[in-house]
């Protein structure tokens, strides 16, 4: 909900965001602090990244990288989110899901894909200690015990693959070591919410070394469900999430190490909550929403197992390494939700915050629920150079194969939830992959780059309807093969304009393998297969983008600054719901983008830290003849697309709009700082903030279906003795308490869900 003091806060914590930058570099004009403060004065720490699979200067890598670890990663956290806590905190992310927890939806650049499919297909790649995740089920592991975090912007086809045209984002787990190692944490805040986690390593034998880490996050249920029903859920919003880590390494010589991970997730709460009659014409909140409440008459439910093996290999062979990464991943996940978010509402589009207190109102039962089961096998071999020479390369073999079965179910809630409509899809993928590239010292100050990657990609899938809801007939089996080969690749180059200055320029193809949507429980058998299972083609993306990587007054503050523009050809869209309640995929003939991304850290004092990143990003549709369908009565919506009715439903025409989800600024801003105390004490003040503009839900424009832009502030106090082995610290997430509408369903009652709450709570650390 909005209101002029909402907005006045906007305003301000917007404007010390923007502020603050320019007073860093304000308060250095002319003379270095160094200079100033004298040769101890305290320094940026260097950033490392693994972008091109080493380890590397950030400042050396020709590729727009953020990267978030330490406190800033451990403060963002720590209210017990699950991984959307990253949503802007990098210039150009989003992040956003409709199935709670799990299932989270990424978007950079503005590329993403709105798809709720368990078989969806996203441009932007989750590698997990250096293995992809592809499906969605296993994309929303916690974070935890991890070295840090990477968001790589722009295509990263060639060292990563396939599906990559966004981008990557890479997690890395604390590796093993053979000196004793750990720490401890927990908090409690409001709604019962617990967050505790614990690692330990060391060496077990002289050649052995392991490390164990373990999480537990508990929330209680907050929401009320005010439905006098029988079939109810009377709580909704706990959740209890449980995840392992275990791993082994062994060092058999110099010149040869094994490390072997064990990773295991274990989740129950509640699904998604849909909220019906909460957006108003102007697609905010209508007034007096209460977020505590809620009005459903299904049972809502979600449970997740996920477990991983993962085998990583290296042998130094003198000029080159040799690196082999095997991988499994499985994982049962189950979700069950009222998706029409009410019990009884008015059909005539009245907005209320309690469905269920409109006594004239029509039932309209949605309750729905899917199961999938997914496996993944990966294997890699990779042989790099071991930079001894002006050239360094890297050569690799890539096989990947995954299985995923989906039962989706529809439930006859004025029938006490009878199952009354089942469908089945299957799909087998298998890919394998050549790559390679070079990096060529051309001259002391100028490093060129090339790489090269080729892709086979194959899916098998049928899917059938076996049970059709509202007596709606069986759908016989569909089975459709789609495949691929295609090339990506990459040109760059870094030059050293002064010690401090890099400037960088990168060209690169990238692209998505086809995707598959055979959600048929809802479908209408009277169509043709093609219109029932539909496959999107490859889309593939050609990105130009520039920058520099400065450092400034010797150290003591850095600005990475990018200019982009890419175009998409054969885009891969999902049009969901709608008149149709049906999902389907198409390919718009192209899209663009542009913008730019500054990230800034500085030292503006020896007490005080500041970071500040923001993204600007432009997107467009470039397809004039694309319709898809719009919401049950696009008047009542407020469409604001060309419309016309085809065989009975009303259409939207899409060419120039703007991605979903995709907003057009991303901004972020943390702060720290601190007092010394006696005793290598420090008392400190924390404060970080992520904003996003406003979004489209999807792919036709909607005053209705549109979100508000969004400010999450934190706050955090804490002491920390013993040379910070010890910590203590009071924190506040969303404290402002902005809640906005994140994602609607299209259905004729203005359905939507929203983001986090505030959560003010208490925590402890200790370190060994």
């Amino acid at each position: 909900m909005r209101s002029p003091a909402t907005l006045n806060r906007h305003a301000l914590a917007l404007a010390i965001g923007l502020g603050l930058p320019a007073l860093a570099l304000a308060q250095n004009p002319a003379t270095p602090a160094a200079a100033r403060e004298g040769s101890d004065a305290a320094t940026l720490d260097a950033i490392t990244v693994t972008a091109t699979r080493r380890a590397e200067d950030a400042r050396q890598v020709p590729i727009a990288v953020s990267a978030i670890d330490g406190e800033r990663l451990d403060v963002a956290r720590s209210g017990g989110e699950d991984i959307r806590f990253l949503a802007a905190r990098v210039p150009s992310l989003n992040i956003e899901s409709s199935f709670g927890r799990t299932f989270p939806r990424f978007y950079i650049r503005g590329l993403g894909n709105t798809d709720f499919d368990l078989n969806a297909s996203q441009p932007v790649s989750l590698v997990y200690d250096d293995v992809v995740l592809e499906n969605v089920a296993l994309k929303g592991f916690p974070v935890f015990d991890l070295e840090g975090i990477e968001v790589l912007r722009g295509p990263q086809g060639t060292l990563f693959g396939r599906n990559t045209p966004a981008g990557v984002i890479t997690f890395d787990s604390v590796r093993p070591d053979f000196t004793r190692s750990g720490y401890g944490r927990i908090s409690y805040g409001e709604f019962e919410t617990l967050n505790a986690e614990a690692a330990i390593g060391g060496a077990l034998t002289e050649n052995l070394a392991g490390r164990a880490s373990l999480l537990y996050q508990r929330r209680g249920d907050w929401v009320d469900n005010t439905f006098a029903g029988a079939r109810r859920n009377t709580a909704l919003e706990g959740y209890e999430d449980m995840a392992f880590r275990g791993q082994l390494l062994l060092r058999g010589s110099e010149d040869f190490e094994a490390l072997l991970a064990l990773q295991s997730r274990r989740l129950e709460g509640t699904a998604r909550l849909f909220r019906a009659n909460i957006l108003g014409l102007d697609g905010r909140l209508v007034p007096g929403f209460d977020p505590a409440r809620v009005s459903i008459d299904a049972i809502n439910q979600q449970d997740l197992d996920n477990d991983g093996l993962n085998l990583r290999l290296s042998w130094n062979l003198g000029a080159a390494t040799l690196f082999s990464v095997s991988s499994w991943n499985q994982a049962s996940l189950f979700s069950r939700g009222d998706i029409d978010g009410g019990s009884r509402y008015t059909f005539d589009f009245f907005p209320g915050t309690n469905p269920g207190s409109f006594p004239d109102g029509a039932r309209f039962p949605s309750e729905s629920g899917d199961g999938s089961e997914v496996t993944q096998y990966t294997q890699e071999l990779r042989l790099a150079s071991n930079g001894d020479a002006s050239l360094d390369w890297q050569l690799g073999v890539y096989l990947f194969e995954d299985r995923v079965e989906i039962d989706s179910f529809s439930y006859d809630t004025a029938a006490g939830g009878t199952v009354n409509g089942f469908a089945t899809q299957r799909q087998d993928n298998t890919a394998w992959a050549v790559f390679g590239s070079i990096d060529w010292q051309a001259a002391d100050d100028l490093v060129l780059r090339a790489g090269l990657r080729y892709t086979d990609d194959e899916k098998t899938f049928v899917g059938q309807r076996l049970i059709g809801p509202f007596s709606a007939p069986p759908i016989a089996p569909i089975r459709v093969n789609p495949q691929a080969q295609e090339w990506s690749w990459d040109l760059a180059a870094t030059w050293s304009v002064a010690e401090d200055v890099n400037l960088y320029g990168r060209v690169a193809r990238g692209f998505r393998a086809p995707a598959i949507q055979g959600r048929l429980t809802f479908a209408n058998a009277a169509l043709p297969a093609n219109q029932l299972v539909t496959v999107a083609r490859p889309e593939t993306v050609l990105s130009w983008e520039a920058g520099m990587k400065v450092e400034l007054f010797d150290n003591r503050a850095r600005v990475n600054a990018s200019v982009f523009r890419y175009t998409i050809d054969d885009q891969q869209l999902t049009a969901v719901g709608g008149t149709s309640n049906f999902n389907s995929l198409l390919n718009a003939a192209q899209s663009h983008g542009h913008g730019f991304e500054l990230d800034l850290e500085a030292l503006l004092s020896d007490t005080l830290l500041v970071t500040f990143g923001t993204g600007w990003n432009r997107t467009e549709i470039d397809d004039a003849s694309l319709a898809v369908s719009t919401c049950f009565n696009a008047i009542a919506c407020r469409v604001s697309d060309p419309t016309f009715v085809r065989d009975g439903r009303t259409l939207a025409l899409i060419d120039g709009n703007p991605l979903p989800q995709a907003p057009e600024w991303t901004t972020n801003l943390t702060a720290r700082y601190s007092i010394p105390l006696a005793g290598d004490a420090e008392l400190y003040l924390y404060t970080d903030w992520a904003y996003r503009s406003e979004v489209n839900f999807f792919l036709y424009e909607s005053d209705v279906f549109r979100g508000a832009p969004l400010l999450v502030g934190g706050l955090r106090v804490g002491y920390a003795w013993g040379l910070g082995r010890y910590e203590v610290a009071a924190f506040g997430r969303n404290i402002l308490n902005e809640i906005e509408a994140v994602g609607g369903i299209d259905f004729n009652n203005r359905t939507g869900f929203i983001n986090e709450p505030r959560t003010w709570g208490v925590e402890f650390k200790a370190v060994f």
